[in-house]
């Protein structure tokens, strides 16, 4: 009978290298490596027309990328983006999770129904709902409102399109804050309650001094995935706007593929991939500074 030998503490460290070292080369080959290049690229004077003999510009393309209306504007729009939809996602998500957690005899029906649209790709919720909000004859919407003899509204015109989009994403989205909260409030022990209660207290009071603290995990997951997530949106504005109209949807990835890869400037889509990085990069700090802030509160 051969015995196994048990393994001492530090012994799987060259078996972790090499199950790691895979996924390491291909995270620094198509993350890493890129990200160094843009950097170097952001300072030099690189575009389609000048693609070998480059030269250092220093500065240049970064202060170019703040002196374009079109860059300030498509960071404006991505930071609205980004906040009202992780703010209403998260304001609509808690709730409906916290009342799909009750015994309901179709709660699972319903958690269905409200998960199913974040199971389609953006593009497809996009084109959906571009038909559904079109302002020509055969939209949905303005049909319906024709119907019952009402006013047709235009839902893309350059101040209404970009909180178009974000109800559609509202829509969309909040199924998938939901489901994250859902899995949080089941691992809530149901004694917490109960001795709640002992206490005198009653549904809301529950709700604020017991379930929320105790979301502060699922709460801090949906906002800072939002929050970068919203501000890395290209395929649902490529879907309904395109940027349009004018300019009133811009976001940074679509003026980063307009400016850094359709039009040749490469240099100065570079700069501009940086400076949304640091931008990302700050929110995201700031973002996860209050929330540990909110976490040492309640504890």
């Amino acid at each position: 009978m051969v015995k196994k030998r048990k393994l001492r503490a530090g012994e799987l460290g060259k078996y972790f290298v090499i199950f790691i070292l895979p996924a390491l080369i291909i995270y620094l080959l198509f993350s890493i490596i890129p990200f160094l290049y843009t950097i170097y690229y952001s300072f030099t004077d690189y575009t389609d027309m000048n693609p070998i003999n480059l030269h250092f510009v220093g500065l240049k393309n970064y202060i170019k990328v703040l002196q374009t209306p079109v860059m300030l504007a498509a960071i404006k729009n991505s930071v609205i983006y980004a906040i009202l939809l992780t703010g209403f996602q998260t304001l609509l998500g808690l709730p409906l999770a916290f009342v799909l957690n009750q015994k309901l005899k179709s709660r699972n029906l319903l958690r269905a129904v409200f998960f199913f649209p974040a199971v389609f790709s953006s593009l497809i919720i996009g084109y959906l709902w571009n038909f559904i909000m079109s302002s020509s004859d055969f939209g949905l919407i303005n049909n319906i409102l024709h119907q019952l003899g009402l006013g047709t509204m235009n839902f893309f015109t350059s101040k209404n399109a970009l909180y178009s989009v974000i109800l559609t994403q509202i829509w969309q989205w909040t199924g998938w804050a939901m489901v994250i909260f859902l899995a949080n409030l089941q691992s809530i022990s149901p004694d917490l309650y109960e001795a709640a209660e002992i206490d005198g207290a009653n549904g809301l009071k529950k709700f604020m001094y017991v379930t929320l603290p105790l979301m502060c995990p699922s709460v801090k997951i949906v906002i800072v995935t939002g929050l970068i997530g919203g501000m890395k949106v290209f395929d649902i504005i490529y879907s309904m706007t395109s940027g349009g109209p004018g300019d009133a949807t811009q976001t940074v990835m679509t003026v980063m593929m307009k400016k850094g890869i359709s039009e040749g400037f490469y240099s100065t889509g570079s700069a501009f991939g940086v400076c949304f990085f640091i931008i990302v990069l700050a929110i995201s700090a700031i973002v996860t500074k209050l929330m540990g802030k909110w976490s040492e509160a309640i504890q």
